[in-house]
């Protein structure tokens, strides 16, 4: 869940093409599954149980917005957990996007709605992002944005080889997103 209690600051963060990969195991009683029609309202309540969205309607907007233009890649790229009953309460989306042009690699949305945060399952959908990326795009650099309210998340995406990026090109189009004040904000908390 995001920690709003921190001040707010937008920060990218890359995975070098290279960067050895140690999958991080499922949890026993959780299962992944592939996007299916129907499971944008599944991506739209995890969204918004975590704050992302302040309601299931605007995440929902979102996605038909970003992702369902795309229905050949949801299927291949768009990822959940589910609990034993199937229950969907995590995702996270192997994507792409295009910066100035230039096709890129990114890691999307990773969520745990609250009740199943603390049991492994934000390393166990990272990492199976992960696997799903290598496979789909080969061995390169990946992105992804985050933000100081997402600390906890940040440290993970660490222990993934991802670092912060100061690439100039990812922070044009956003005030939002700031390099110094996200590291000066995220270095506070570390103590």
């Amino acid at each position: 869940m995001l920690d709003k209690s921190v001040p707010y600051a937008g920060i990218f963060m890359v995975r070098p093409a290279g960067t050895p990969f140690t999958p991080f195991p499922i949890p026993d009683r959780f299962s992944y599954a592939l996007y299916r029609d129907g499971d944008e309202m599944d991506w739209a309540r995890i969204e918004t149980s975590v704050l992302e969205f302040e309601g299931e309607f605007e995440a929902l907007l979102y996605f038909n917005k970003k992702f369902k233009p795309y229905p050949e890649e949801l299927p291949k790229r768009c990822l959940f957990i589910e609990n034993d009953e199937g229950i969907k309460i995590a995702t996270a989306s192997a994507w792409f996007h295009h910066v100035q042009g230039e096709y890129r690699a990114w890691l999307h949305w990773v969520s745990v709605m609250p009740d199943y945060q603390g049991y492994g399952l934000g390393k166990a959908v990272t990492s199976k992002a992960l696997q799903l990326m290598l496979e789909l795009e080969g061995d390169v650099d990946i992105y992804l944005h985050t933000q100081t309210w997402s600390h906890i998340a940040f440290r993970i995406y660490e222990k993934f080889g991802f670092v912060p990026t100061d690439e100039k090109i990812l922070y044009k189009d956003n005030k939002d997103n700031n390099y110094k004040k996200a590291m000066r904000i995220l270095n506070k908390l570390k103590k």
